[in-house]
């Protein structure tokens, strides 16, 4: 149903929403180092970076929230939290207990925020909808840049052929939201610090990027320039093995299966996949903890099974936003090497596989700027 709404097409305008986004983070951290601020909270900014991205590329919505604070954005933030401190309590996982704690409490009262702020937009779309052909609308649309996620669930069909409820297009709206900044940003924080930990290869990332941008003005990634960050990529995927943002997940069993030794997992059982061990299995892995671009080699990665390296899950029900997050993850890794070298903090970060894979007390690195992205 959703797959529409990350079709190429679709997702191509976006990449200029990703540059606008991460100039105004890079601009900010110019002006904190300008003033002497060059340890930095990783995963504060760019989880920011990442709700200002996504509230433009689904609503099209602008709340400046990396300049100032924006109510919509602290909750988000706040549910967050929420849905991580829930996790950790084992009889709060009970609705009906959960919701007469003072954080169930905090948690509604988001969530109605959220809601009442996604209906709006909802609401105000429909009065705007076109009764032209949807086919005629999208490329309309896709020719001014202007295409959201909304636009596309407004649009959209369910499997019987009816339009999707208002309560649907909130639903899937509102995930997508919550979902999607945090696992950008554990990404891209972590690739960082693996990056200013193995300063030659943060290097020859910076190089493939000078040399891609050398002769344009803005120097801005578009499109058709991911393609061409071939070792840049590397590197993410090698990070995204190490520290996935997602280190555990939970299916339900269709059907009962058979393990190799003969044991059955019944149909209907919920099992929890460990991406993280999966990740560090050193049979697959050879050194596992070491962190090694070069594994992602397409001549290394000929003969590996495709299900060892799954950050963002597998089969049908794999992350449908695997391509939007790629490609944002490159443009921001893309652009932020550019202008900033990063160096790794005197203390060494701990992870903190949670829901998100985090670090205890933040991912905190130094950066320094370079002269125009051109040192």
């Amino acid at each position: 149903m959703l797959t529409p709404a990350f079709h190429f097409n679709i997702l191509k305008p976006y990449v200029k929403i990703f540059n606008d986004s991460v100039n105004i983070m890079l601009d900010k951290w110019q002006r904190l180092a300008s003033e002497g601020s060059s340890r930095l909270n990783m995963f504060e900014h760019i989880s920011l970076m990442t709700l200002d991205s996504l509230q433009k590329c689904i609503f099209s919505f602008d709340s400046h929230c990396q300049e100032r604070s924006s109510e919509y954005i602290a909750t988000i933030l706040e549910l967050s939290a929420l849905v991580e401190k829930r996790t950790q309590h084992l009889l709060q996982h009970m609705d009906f207990l959960y919701y007469l704690t003072h954080d169930g409490r905090r948690f509604r009262k988001a969530c109605r925020l959220v809601h009442d702020f996604t209906d709006a937009v909802i609401q105000e779309r429909r009065r705007t909808l076109p009764t032209q052909d949807i086919d005629d609308f999208l490329k309309d649309k896709a020719k001014s840049k202007t295409l959201d996620f909304i636009d596309v669930l407004l649009l959209s069909k369910d499997e019987n052929g009816k339009p999707l409820s208002d309560e649907d297009i909130r639903a899937e709206a509102d995930t997508f939201m919550f979902a999607g900044h945090d696992t950008t940003a554990s990404g891209l924080s972590w690739v960082l610090y693996n990056l200013a930990r193995h300063p030659e290869y943060q290097e020859r990332c910076r190089q493939e990027v000078q040399e891609l941008l050398k002769d344009r003005e803005p120097k801005e990634i578009e499109w058709d320039d991911l393609a061409q960050l071939s070792f840049l990529t590397m590197c993410l995927k090698e990070s995204l093995r190490l520290h996935p943002p997602a280190p555990f997940i939970s299916r339900r069993c269709a059907q009962d299966i058979v393990l190799p030794d003969g044991r059955v997992i019944p149909k209907d059982i919920i099992c929890v996949i460990n991406i993280l061990g999966i990740h560090h299995n050193p049979s697959v892995w050879p050194d596992p903890e070491v962190y090694d671009p070069f594994r992602f080699d397409p001549e290394n990665s000929k003969e590996r099974s495709p299900l060892a390296f799954i950050p963002f899950s597998a089969g049908p029900r794999n992350c449908i936003g695997q391509a939007f997050a790629m490609a944002e993850m490159k443009v921001v890794l893309a652009l932020t090497l550019l202008h900033f070298r990063f160096l790794p903090d005197h203390r060494e970060p701990r992870r903190k596989p949670e829901l998100i894979m985090r670090a205890e007390g933040g991912l905190w690195l130094r950066v320094e700027p370079l002269n125009a992205g051109l040192q």
